[in-house]
């Protein structure tokens, strides 16, 4: 598959006049990449195509390199037990853990409810800058990833935000995701009134109404550049700012002396329960399901 204009790129854009932030992302090559760690049903690939959109929108925000995004959705009960995907220095990763007999219950198109029941999304900032950690857990609430990490940002942050994920699957071809977040930031400067203790935002409710008439086939269409869809939704404002573009890489961070050093941390019975005949440890990385064998004897070298 060729992409034409702005894939596996991140582009972040200001409105000033409207205190507005915004940011969109596209995956092509890097969501089959990560996605092929794993045969997922189409259910489930649009599940996680959907969390590293927004695992993607959240995390390239970061001011500064090194921060870490994580998303991680659960539930005791759903169809979907596990769902987590992060962003670190422009790398993506991710991963969903799920009953496959449920879901071949629930159909093609499950709603959100469907697969998780009553779970919960969290959202962890982890700050590379400042090492501080920020994290915000919300009901998995609404239809869909988007409108569970609106609430987020509404209870947790008190900043209104419209975030808009849409994926497709083409026959024959690989999937592809991409997505738009804007928030309402604060006006002015500290001491003035906060949005969120105002009781009418004309100039958000003006770009929520130009946000939504965005459809999913302009969202996802990769021949049309990121400009050119800023300046179709907002080519009336009296300044759009663009930010320059970020890469976007698939990455998984297992490695094997740090997985050597948890695994020696266990008694030396422990070990040996964990090895199979030939006196091997196998530890597989749920990310991108590659097997780490530790032989048993190297640990009483080291």
């Amino acid at each position: 598959m060729t992409f034409s204009a702005d894939v596996d790129q991140a582009l972040g854009f200001t409105i000033p006049t409207r205190h507005v932030r915004g940011r969109i992302v596209r995956l092509g090559p890097v969501l089959d990449d990560v996605l092929a760690a794993h045969a997922y049903p189409p259910q489930i690939e649009r599940l996680l195509a959907s969390a590293l959109v927004l695992a993607a929108l959240l995390g390239s925000t970061f001011k500064g390199a090194g921060g870490q995004l994580t998303l991680q959705a659960q539930t005791e009960n759903g169809v979907v037990s596990l769902l987590v995907a992060d962003y670190k220095a422009g790398e993506l990763r991710g991963y969903a853990k799920f009953d496959a007999d449920r879901l071949a219950e629930l159909g093609p198109d499950p709603t959100l409810f469907g697969l998780f029941g009553k779970g919960y999304l969290a959202i962890t900032f982890d700050q590379a800058v400042t090492g501080e950690r920020y994290q915000g857990i919300v009901p998995l609430d609404g239809d869909s990833l988007a409108q569970a990490a609106e609430h987020y940002f509404f209870q947790s942050e008190q900043i209104p935000s419209v975030i808009q994920i849409a994926t497709r699957h083409d026959a024959g071809e690989g999937c592809f995701a991409a997505g738009m977040l804007l928030q309402h930031l604060p006006e002015g400067e500290v001491g003035r009134e906060r949005l969120h203790v105002r009781h009418d935002h004309p100039e958000w409710e003006h770009v929520q109404a130009l946000a939504i008439t965005l459809k999913d086939a302009e969202l996802t269409d990769d021949t049309l550049p990121f400009a050119d869809l800023i300046w179709r939704l907002f080519h009336e404002e009296r300044e759009v700012r663009l930010t320059e573009p970020s890469v976007l890489a698939k990455g998984c961070r297992c490695d094997l002396d740090h997985i050597r050093d948890v695994i020696g941390r266990f008694s030396e019975q422990e070990r040996a329960e964990m090895a199979d005949e030939q006196g091997v440890i196998g530890v597989d990385c749920a990310f991108c399901s590659r097997l780490f064998p530790l032989a048993l004897d190297s640990f009483t070298r080291h």
